[in-house]
């Protein structure tokens, strides 16, 4: 039985939406993806619907509308996202990606509050090149990432009256994914003039935007990455204890997204923090070696 019977979605355009999110989901996001398939059949599509709304989203501000305007780009995105939350509230969708995710919010009552915030954050990419602290940045990683994880709770489960353990869990690991996709993708970040490390803690490790844009690995930018990979992990190990609180048979899934995802700091630190020349990667090798153990246990689990 394919995914989207076993869902119990029938409706054609239903499923082709669905189908729209499930290619979005393959080709963008290949280790989230490759967490998926540990998942049972039916819970799969709604994943992929989740990742759609946000890939898509991702799209109009970085790559889709690359050629627009900040202006431009903002327009765009504000219209798409007025007319998706409009959708939501109303529960019907003509959109080829809003279909599926009206379905999937119907169906397991996520906020739109999460929506709200994710596409807060994406407003602020358009606008926002850097962060003060901790704190500002936090207010874009709650919207970019652990609503993220917030959404998957309410699509996964909880065992019995566990569920607000589980959803401070999932916040946590959302933000830790985020972190470590900042901390890898420096370089690249700073192509698009963007900074998501804090301001104030690259100060005080004797780092300023301008030493930052020469693209020199230094040991104070050693020292710096060296921190927020601690911020990783730390936060990953707060998450850990919250898995278990999800039904068996999801654990495998979200136990190996973590290894994986917060895995990129272990890759940093492989090609010597070469975050400005080099974009740290998860190795095929790994993947399977974290990939079929999960399997494995995802088998025994149902």
């Amino acid at each position: 039985m394919d995914e989207l019977t076993a869902a119990g979605i029938t409706d054609p355009k239903l499923r082709a939406s669905y189908e729209a999110c499930k290619k979005l989901n393959a080709e963008h996001g290949k280790t989230y993806y490759l967490a998926t398939l540990l998942l049972p059949k039916e819970k799969r599509p709604h994943v992929h619907a989740l990742y759609g709304f946000a890939r898509f989203a991702d799209e109009i501000v970085d790559d889709l509308a690359s050629t627009l305007s900040p202006v431009e780009k903002a327009a765009k995105l504000r219209q798409w996202s007025e007319n998706l939350l409009a959708d939501l509230e109303k529960g019907v969708s003509t959109d080829h990606i809003g279909m599926a995710l009206v379905s999937t919010v119907q169906q397991f009552q996520i906020p739109l509050d999460y929506f709200r915030a994710f596409i807060h954050s994406m407003e602020m990419d358009l606008t926002v090149k850097n962060y003060r602290d901790f704190e500002a940045l936090h207010e874009y990683v709650y919207g970019s990432a652990a609503v993220i994880g917030l959404q998957m709770v309410h699509v996964l489960g909880t065992i019995e009256n566990r569920k607000s353990e589980a959803l401070y869990a999932a916040e946590k690991l959302g933000i830790a994914f985020q972190l470590a996709n900042f901390i890898r993708d420096v370089g690249e970040d700073l192509d698009r003039g963007r900074i998501y490390l804090p301001l104030d803690e690259l100060a005080q490790h004797g780092i300023s935007e301008e030493m930052l844009y020469k693209r020199t690995i230094t040991p104070e930018i050693v020292s710096a990455l060296q921190f927020q990979i601690e911020r990783v992990r730390r936060l990953q190990a707060e998450a850990a204890e919250g898995i278990k609180f999800l039904p068996p048979e999801a654990r495998p899934c979200i136990e190996a997204a973590s290894e994986l995802y917060c895995g990129i700091v272990d890759e940093v630190e492989k090609i010597n923090y070469q975050v400005f020349t080099r974009r740290a990667k998860t190795s095929p090798a790994r993947r399977l070696g974290v990939a079929f153990p999960a399997w494995m246990r995802a088998i025994a689990a149902r």
